[in-house]
């Protein structure tokens, strides 16, 4: 019988001044080269590793995770459902200038070290020594470029920096304070900035110039640049050195990069080969440089057939595409390939939320929408405990879409806040709410007399979606309400909520279920475009009140000052008080309504890849997916 994995135990407060025991020189390892540079090394076209690793490189000790040293070598097959589902590599490669270890505390990785002061100064020490993919010097000087050449050049930026870079609507003062140092400095707190540094999707603050300089009209010669801009059919030179610094999306071989494996291949293309970074910052314990794996490839394929790829062993690593309902077939697959299959925890608020749209162009829905007893009503009608055991074998968490038991800040009333089912009190309080007539066939009236019938939209990726709408179609038309699903195009549903053309829309609850209070409580106030309950004032405040609309109802315009207040904050414990008020509100309001969290996700790997977590969290936010794991670290055991 599956059980629920254990807790990782409490989570440790993060943005610390950090403190960490300084790793070990390289001249104090014994560095030992992985088989794949040999040819390189020998004609002199790749130099040794004492002079490819910074002087102090990252130490990952893996005996202290539990962990066992590995094997250099092996080809690592994995699956994507589209081109740019490249982005995995960035995300699970997880190479940050500061980043979250697998107990989610924050910790140098790219930087040697960092320090803050007050939330507001911020200082970063680089490693000496450390170098780009393509053997060149990272310094202080692609700092510098970005801060001046891109971040603050008007025709790249005509509106100034991005949000992340603004406290309190104020840039910071950049500053090289030596050779290996740099600092960012704020008037008031900025409490995101090492979050946002230690994201899935990280802020950049610095890009190769040495690359990127030829793409730009103060380094590079005009006609040679025109020519360029020509080539790559962009409007001007600020879109061609978009396309070829991207880093999230690394589609650009050319593009050096400080991640663990290097994109050879550039789209359009069926598949992607990813190499080992030569000049990559971590190494083991017994002094071998990470990665482990020497190639991972990424073959392009349909998203409905990637479960069946992966149990038929075409996958060494696959989480991607995989959902709880193909554990089953998964497991079954062990008996005929040599794979494993693990389950980890989603860390996301509810595998499954419904979230109305406070912005629906349509002014009777919308009213509804913003009546907190219709929310209430559709969260009350819903029977989480069917869904639970018909769609999850009953090992799923019945709650409202919050934080998990998981992170320091969880209380049981946000997991219960309207989450019983409880048919009458909500045909209490739809009446309550104005429908209170009804057709012949029992569906309730809308005041203007048309039926109450909601349109959900679906991406249409997921057939676990497909499954729980058809529940909950059943339950709310107990209540009196009919249920219709249209799939739509996710990459449509922004633009699509912001016209008001969406009702309802079907998606994961709040990415990251397992905060500490230092990590931003941005997910549970109108914060950005993206939110589908209130895209429209979401806009407001990532615009800072350019575009969009200011919300109009109190419980969201109040979650929006505490939004301020915890970005003006500079302690822990002024930052827990405001993230207690902003899930009292968020939960009791209903702003979207969760049905189970706490879900397992299918993590098939290999049978001989070693160092794979066999319990673990997942999810986009702060886990990077397999990130915080770190993969560089997994390797293939040949002896088995």
């Amino acid at each position: 019988m599956i059980t629920r994995r254990t807790a990782l135990g409490m989570l440790a407060a993060t943005c610390l001044p950090a403190s960490l025991a300084p790793s070990p020189a390289r001249a104090t390892l014994a560095l030992q080269e992985p088989e794949y540079f040999k040819e390189k090394l020998a004609d002199g076209t790749l130099p040794a590793m004492a002079e490819r690793l910074p002087k102090v490189p990252r130490v990952v000790n893996l005996a202290a995770m539990g962990r066992k040293p590995g094997q250099y070598g092996g080809m690592v097959r994995t699956i994507i459902g589209g081109q740019k589902d490249i982005r995995l590599m960035t995300i699970n490669g997880y190479a940050r200038l500061v980043g979250f270890d697998e107990h989610l505390v924050l910790q140098p990785d790219i930087l040697e070290s960092f320090e803050q002061t007050g939330n507001r100064v911020y200082t970063f020490k680089l490693r000496e020594g450390h170098r780009w993919s393509d053997g060149h010097p990272f310094t202080v000087d692609d700092f510098v470029y970005y801060w001046e050449d891109v971040l603050n050049n008007k025709e790249m930026r005509p509106r100034g920096l991005p949000l992340d870079l603004l406290s309190a609507r104020k840039p910071p003062r950049f500053e090289v304070v030596d050779p290996l140092t740099v600092r960012y400095s704020w008037d008031n707190p900025n409490p995101e900035f090492l979050l946002k540094l230690a994201s899935p999707q990280p802020l950049t603050l610095a890009l190769p110039a040495h690359y990127m300089k030829q793409f730009h009209p103060k380094y590079a010669d005009p006609e040679t640049l025109a020519k360029l801009v020509k080539k790559e059919d962009t409007d001007d030179w600020t879109g061609l050195h978009i396309n070829r610094s991207r880093t999230y999306r690394p589609e650009n071989p050319e593009l050096p990069t400080l991640d663990p494996w290097r994109n050879l291949i550039a789209p359009p293309a069926e598949q992607f080969i990813f190499e080992r970074n030569p000049f990559f910052h971590r190494v083991d314990e017994t002094g071998q440089q990470l990665p482990y794996m020497d190639k991972i490839v990424l073959n392009v394929s349909a998203s409905g057939i990637i479960p069946a790829k992966a149990g038929a062993g075409e996958a060494d690593l696959q989480s991607a595409g995989l959902d709880f309902a193909d554990y089953t077939f998964l497991k079954d697959a062990e008996h005929r390939y040599p794979i494993t299959v693990n389950l980890w925890e989603h860390t996301q608020g509810s595998r499954i939320a419904l979230l109305p749209n406070l912005n629906c162009g349509d002014k009777v829905w919308r009213g509804l929408f913003r009546d907190v007893r219709f929310r209430r009503a559709l969260s009350v009608a819903i029977d989480r405990e069917e869904i639970n055991k018909a769609s999850f074998f009953g090992l799923a968490r019945e709650s409202a879409d919050t934080i998990l038991p998981q992170s320091p800040l969880f209380k049981p009333e946000y997991q219960h806040a309207w989450a019983q089912f409880d048919p009458d009190l909500a045909d209490k309080l739809l009446d309550e709410a104005g429908l209170t007539g009804r057709r012949s066939d029992g569906v309730r009236l809308l005041p203007d007399g048309r039926a109450a019938s909601l349109i959900v939209e679906s991406a249409g990726e997921s057939t676990l979606e497909t499954d729980v709408l058809e529940l909950v179609t059943d339950h709310w038309r107990q209540v009196g309400l009919a249920l219709h699903v249209r799939t739509s195009q996710r990459d449509v549903f922004r633009s699509r909520a912001l016209g008001g053309e969406i009702m309802i829309s079907v998606q994961q609850g709040i990415d990251n279920g397992i905060p500490t209070p230092d990590m931003s409580p941005s997910a549970l106030a109108p914060t950005g475009d993206e939110q589908l309950q209130w895209p429209v004032w979401g806009l407001h405040y990532l615009s800072d009140r350019q575009k969009g609309e200011a919300p109009d109802l109190p419980e969201a315009a109040e979650l929006v000052k505490l939004m301020r207040q915890w970005k003006g904050s500079t302690s822990t414990e002024e930052r827990t008080g405001i993230w207690g008020q902003m899930l009292s509100i968020y939960t009791q309001q209903v702003f979207s309504i969760g049905i189970v969290n706490g879900t397992l996700q299918p993590v098939v790997h290999a049978r001989r890849m070693q160092n794979v977590p066999k319990e673990a969290l997942y999810g986009f936010d702060p886990t990077a997916f397999l990130g915080v794991y770190l993969p560089d670290t997994f390797w293939f055991d040949r002896s088995a």
